[in-house]
This record gives structure tokens, sequence and C-alpha cells, in this order.
């Protein structure tokens, strides 16, 4: 994978297909490939037309792991995604984040509006204006010796998938300490971009996904049938409604 730098860290990144460029965010624990291209994303935006980019967000992937939990603020995170784009010379485009991804996109919505036409936040509730109470139990996780010795059912989840995909726990456990940054609700209201919130119908860790639209002045909404976090992911409604969405509101 290629790679630049930003703020002197190196981050590793793809570019899919040709046409209108479209940014990936992916979540937590995840990669460009895993939570883009295994779970169908890729294939579904090259094939609307659209030049899909991934890359792995610091601490993940092939991106330069970090174990300062100073240096994983999402706010922090945003400024990455932001050189990606000035990296590869693209004013403006449309932005799908998931999960932690999608709490990165926020950060660049706010800070930087000018530079995304649209966004998706997926699995991305009314909790981006919290800083979510299991994270303590994730670092204890990732930081176990065994998952023999992880008892919690959220721990378990994400020590068994940070196994999965080889990633590097100890740089994950220091990025899970402020990677949850919340973002305050007066902050919410200020992000002028068009939003869709799509949220798992059995999804416990987002919070709800139409309380967080009414914070936003041009958001909507949608449920994503009988999925909960993790599964919700590569949903085939989630992928249509993402690309309904970005046809009428992306410009």
């Amino acid at each position: 994978m290629p790679t630049f730098h930003s703020n002197g860290i190196a981050i590793a990144y793809e570019t899919h297909g040709q046409g209108k460029p479209i940014l990936l965010i992916h979540g937590f624990g995840s990669s460009g490939k895993v939570n883009w291209i295994d779970t169908g994303w890729v294939e579904t935006l090259t094939g609307a037309g659209y030049e899909a980019i991934t890359f792995d967000n610091r601490g993940h992937g092939g991106s330069r792991k970090l174990y300062d939990t100073g240096l994983y603020f999402a706010h922090q995170m945003a400024e990455d995604a932001l050189a990606l784009l000035d990296h590869l010379g693209i004013q403006s485009c449309p932005v799908i984040g998931y999960s932690m991804g999608a709490r990165i996109a926020a950060f660049l919505c706010l800070n930087h509006p000018d530079r995304v036409s649209a966004a998706v936040f997926g699995g991305m509730g009314v909790n981006l204006t919290t800083g979510l109470e299991d994270s303590e139990e994730i670092i204890s996780a990732l930081t176990a010796e065994s998952l023999e010795q992880v008892t919690g059912r959220t721990g378990r989840q994400f020590r068994i998938f940070a196994d999965h995909n080889k990633a590097d726990r100890a740089a994950l456990a220091a990025c899970m300490v402020n990677s949850r940054e919340p973002m305050p609700e007066a902050d919410v209201r200020r992000i002028t971009t068009p939003i869709l919130v799509a949220v798992g119908e059995t999804d416990e860790m987002a919070g709800s996904a139409q309380a967080l639209a009414e914070l936003l002045p041009d958001a909507e909404a949608f449920t994503i049938p009988r999925r909960d976090h993790m599964r919700a992911t590569g949903d085939p409604a989630f992928k249509r409604a993402a690309l309904d969405f970005l046809s009428t509101r992306a410009g």
C-alpha cells in the first residue's frame, strides 16, 4: 500500500476505481480492507461510479503504530483524513465513516465543512455526544494475556476482532483511551453538512440514530433492519440507503 505522512505519521491508503472520489473511514480495530473491501463496500461504490479511497487510521492496519494515548483523539485522526484529501488533491468529496470512523468524520465535518460535500455516519448515533462507558472493559480485554481471561461480552467481541485481524493490541488499547472523544451537543448543532445517520436496529453501542439526526441541522436517520453494531457494517440495506442519500445530497 502507498503511504503519505500526516503530521509526521505514516498513513497507508489505497484508491479503487475511477469516478467521483469518496473517502471511507473505518472503525476501531479494523482497517480499510476489513471495513470496506471485505464487506463489499468498495465493489458497491466503484460499481456506482465512485473512486473509493480507503486508508488505515493511525495505529491500525498498515499505518504507523503509536503507543501514546494523547495521539489518538478523534479530532486528530480527522486531520489525517484531511491530509489524505490534500495529498490526493481533492478539494471536496462525500465521506462515509463507520463507528469510530463516523466520529472522526463528524470532527472532519465540524472543523473543515468546505471539504465534505455530504457524509454518512454508520454505527454512530447520539452516542457521538458521549465517551461511552465500556472503554475500560475493551482496554482490559485488549491487554489481557489471553482471551480466556476476558469475561465481558463487549470486551470479548473486540478482543476476538483484534486477534482475527492480527492487530497490534497495545496500539489499539492506547487508541481506545481517547478515540471516543465526545462531541458536545453545541458542536453537533454546528455541523451544516448533509448527513445520513445509519444505525443497526439492535445496535446498543451507537445510540439512537433519530436522536442524533434531530441534533444535526441537515440530517436524516436510517435504521438498518435486524442488525447489531458488528453485523451492520456491510448490510445491503445500509449500502442502498447510503447510495440513495449520496445521489441526491452529495452535489
